[in-house]
């Protein structure tokens, strides 16, 4: 359990990065799960990580925080109360009520498509996307895309976890990216 006393110091990424748990061989033989439940688990680690996220982006002037489903909606909705503006889900297809904008996208086994609200998102609105982890960038990027066709500006990305090795920035290289811990 991380101690108060360790939130103070200017670098707690080491001690967040401690409370992820690998899980090998999920969700299929040869990966390398980061669980974050772990941290998430811990009341101080997990204030620890979403002020550092919030603390990023506290000058922005954020409108939206959109969230990706599903650990995007765990940081996601904090940092939007954090910095004081509207949190907007983005859900796999058919799981939104109301009218939907759409984008569709490669995975290394097939497509998925995802889908946001088509009153969601003010024109002009500055905007902060939210995921748990970038891996190889494919569902920000199209989450991106949602965003902008909305007309709204992408003021940044923040990930709590991002693996460096998978080279997921390189598809989102246009936008600000920030993440808490790195591997």
């Amino acid at each position: 359990m991380l101690k108060e006393s360790i939130v103070a110091q200017k670098n707690i990424t080491e001690e967040l990065k401690s409370l992820i748990r690998d899980i090998p061989d999920f969700p299929k033989k040869g990966i390398v799960f980061k669980d974050i439940t772990t941290l998430l688990n811990d009341p101080v680690a997990f204030k620890a990580a979403v002020d550092q996220l919030a603390k990023k982006f506290e000058n922005e002037n954020i409108d939206q925080v959109v969230g990706i489903e599903s650990r995007g909606f765990i940081f996601g909705a904090v940092l939007a109360y954090k910095l004081g503006a509207a949190f907007v889900p983005v859900r796999k297809k058919g799981k939104l009520p109301y009218k939907t904008k759409s984008v569709s996208y490669e995975l290394e086994y097939g497509t998925d498509t995802l889908e946001i609200h088509e009153d969601a998102i003010p024109k002009k609105s500055r905007v902060l996307i939210v995921d748990d982890l970038l891996a190889t960038g494919g569902t920000v990027q199209a989450v991106s895309k949602l965003v902008k066709s909305f007309g709204a500006q992408i003021a940044g990305v923040a990930f709590l976890v991002e693996l460096t090795f998978l080279n997921g920035k390189n598809k989102i290289k246009d936008l600000p990216i920030y993440s808490v811990i790195e591997y």
